[in-house]
């Protein structure tokens, strides 16, 4: 690198967005995934050691994915290539393995190779990486946000180890908020900014585990605001709402009347009243409540209250909060008003909460052994231990039911779902009721 390129580099990363800048280059500066990059982790390890092997990082926007490739860079002996799949062709791709292959001929240098973005890549993209990867020219790293199960090739998925990245609790947020105001060297220290307690939790709480979106709302706001009388740039609950474009809530999140509009909500589902649902519904929208809250709440109630009384309610309840993270408001509005109406209208039952109560209960309490009739038989030597002998398949006999022993001997008489009377459940409790005849022959 030239004077020239050394400096044009600088300036770029001087005049780079904050949440570029403050990127970690060390494995001890980075915020969250501890499950992933603990000190007793696999990839903690690996990294470490200068060892690793393809890997895959997958998680939402703004957890840390190319945050970590960035650390493995600064940390890695071997050489480093970024590319991004939203703009890299084949032509691009031949030029890293060209030249990946003749560092390792050459100098014995292996190559890692970044790829954003990665389920961008078509499937002759990604098939063309693959004996690269087999044969080690280079080492892959992918960052996706979709689930690589679906989007990247099954014979480089087998060829890596795949991270899942999180998104970021709301300490950890925090963490990166006060250390992108104090940081003088990488953050905003230098503005001489103070944020305001309640702002930085605000801020923590809408980013939603995306570390970028709250790192550009601080920078927006220490960038717009003016510095007030004692010379400092205060970033106040207004300016953080503003900023992160979400209204802040005009109930006390963290405070009673937060739980009491929730409950109220929750209560008037449980108790059929379609016209309280929908106006405590609209009371939580108004006040700027996060649409995928209120439709977790629904989807809840839809199991616990409504339950097998009509299993179509929890149908609709999932159907909604899938669309409303992708329809968005104010639409969404409309989606979370049909699926809390349901949910109210449903005929109820909490048998499905009564069952898995008194089972896991039994569980904790009881020690018991699977029946051997019910014990795995598929493989060598099972019938030697008795394993599956004596096991009817249901489907060979009549109504395809059969009279058998399904609970462990230590509670063969325990009884834990109960179906209710109201709704789809009053069929179930006549089917149950007819098998019971059946086994009283």
């Amino acid at each position: 690198m030239d004077l020239f390129e050394y400096a044009k580099q600088k300036t770029l990363e001087k005049e780079a967005p904050l949440a570029s800048r403050l990127r970690p280059t060390s494995l001890e500066e980075v915020v969250g995934q501890e499950h992933i990059i603990g000190k007793d982790k696999l990839l903690y390890r690996a990294i470490r050691a200068d060892k690793l092997s393809s890997v895959i990082f997958y998680g939402p926007p703004g957890t840390g994915k190319t945050t970590l490739a960035k650390v493995i860079a600064n940390t890695t002996s071997a050489g480093f290539t970024q590319i991004n799949a939203t703009a890299a062709g084949k032509k691009d791709m031949e030029q890293v393995i060209q030249q990946a292959q003749q560092d390792l001929g050459a100098y014995g240098r292996k190559t890692i190779l970044f790829i954003d973005e990665i389920h961008r890549f078509n499937k002759g993209q990604q098939d063309y990486l693959l004996p690269f990867v087999e044969d080690g020219t280079v080492i892959l790293i992918g960052a996706t946000t979709e689930n690589p199960y679906f989007e990247v090739n099954g014979a480089l998925l087998s060829r890596s180890i795949i991270f899942e990245l999180k998104a970021l609790d709301k300490k950890a947020v925090r963490t990166l908020l006060d250390r992108a105001v104090t940081d003088c060297e990488k953050g905003m220290g230098g503005y001489q900014a103070v944020l305001d307690d309640d702002a930085a939790d605000f801020l923590a709480d809408m980013a939603g585990g995306d570390a970028r979106a709250a790192l550009n709302a601080i920078e927006l706001g220490i960038l717009t605001t003016q510095r007030g009388a004692d010379g400092k740039i205060r970033i106040d609950l207004e300016t953080a709402s503003q900023c992160i474009q979400k209204r802040v809530i005009r109930y006390d999140k963290g405070g009673d009347n937060h739980y009491d509009i929730i409950s109220a909500f929750i209560k008037s589902m449980r108790g059929s009243d379609p016209d309280a649902a929908v106006y405590y519904l609209a009371k939580m929208l108004h006040a700027g409540e996060d649409v995928k809250f209120i439709a977790r709440r629904i989807m809840i109630c839809a199991s616990e209250d409504v339950g097998n009384a009509d299993p179509m309610a929890l149908t609709v309840a999932v159907s909604a909060a899938q669309a409303v993270e992708r329809v968005g408001m104010p639409e969404s509005q409309i989606i979370l008003s049909q699926a809390a109406s349901y949910v109210a209208c449903a005929p109820k039952s909490n048998a499905a909460v009564n069952a898995i109560s008194l089972a896991m209960e039994s569980v904790r309490s009881v020690r018991t052994t699977v029946p051997a009739h019910l014990q795995d038989s598929h493989y060598r030597g099972a019938s030697k231990l008795g394993r599956g002998l004596g096991y009817r398949y249901a489907h060979d006999y009549p109504g395809h039911y059969v009279d058998q022993q399904y609970l462990p001997d230590e509670i063969k008489d325990a009884r834990f779902y109960e179906p209710g009377d109201l709704g789809y459940e009053k069929q179930i409790r006549a089917y149950l009721a007819g098998l019971k005849s059946v086994r009283s022959e």
